[in-house]
């Protein structure tokens, strides 16, 4: 691990239970990690994840870095002061969007179950930006190897979807979840699905969603 320290920081408020994971969604690493370290941008995360699997540690996890925005999680906002975030390098869907190497990947999990040491985080707060900001981002994006990370012990993955919920009770589903009740149901099932059904990322309620839905859901509340 490469310290390249960021002045983009400040106290945090709140003890660490969430790890949120980004893609840094510009042309090069060594851009996004100049942003990420640039006073003027303020904006920052604790680690950056090279595409050849190198790690940049960019603010002590005892700091509130600027990562995740206006942001929301099971009912609770500002997730920057409970949160560790990794930011992983890809060009993402405004640059030429494209799977994330497996030696990056191998890094993320090391990583994760690190963090993971360290603070009390359980599954249902290992979350992708998407999550806690789905009016605004859609990274890490659906080739964002979650299922392996869960295969790991790190985060949520169902091992098989659920008898499919009614239509009816989607919008209770994702908000059990942790997903805000107010935004559109197309968008919050967009992001629903670029974590947990990436195949298709539609945005409709269709039989598979729903039972993952349901899955993830019974996964969540235990």
């Amino acid at each position: 691990m490469t310290a390249a320290p960021s002045p983009n920081c400040d106290a945090r408020g709140a003890a660490v239970d969430m790890l949120i994971l980004h893609y840094t969604g510009m042309v090069s690493g060594p851009a996004a990690l100049a942003r990420l370290r640039d006073p003027a941008a303020k904006v920052s995360a604790h680690y950056l994840v090279e595409e050849d699997g190198r790690v940049f540690a960019l603010v002590d996890e005892g700091m509130r870095a600027w990562h995740a925005g206006v942001s929301h999680w099971r009912g609770e906002s500002g997730l920057n002061a409970r949160s560790i975030g990794i930011e992983v390098v890809n060009p993402g869907h405004e640059h030429g969007y494209r799977p994330f190497p497996l030696l990056q990947m191998v890094a993320v999990v090391e990583l994760c179950l690190e963090i993971l040491g360290r603070h009390a985080i359980p599954a249902r707060h290992v979350l992708a930006h998407s999550d806690v900001a789905p009016d605004r981002k859609q990274d890490p994006g659906e080739y964002f190897d979650w299922q392996g990370l869960a295969g790991q012990g790190v985060g949520l993955w169902p091992e098989e979807a659920a008898a499919p919920a009614g239509v009816e009770a989607v919008p209770g589903l994702l908000t059990a979840i942790g997903y805000r009740a107010d935004l559109p149901l197309p968008m919050l099932l967009r992001a629903f699905q670029r974590h947990w059904r990436p195949g298709l990322v539609d945005g409709q309620a269709d039989e598979e969603t729903r039972g993952l839905l349901r899955a993830v859901a019974a996964l969540s509340a235990s």
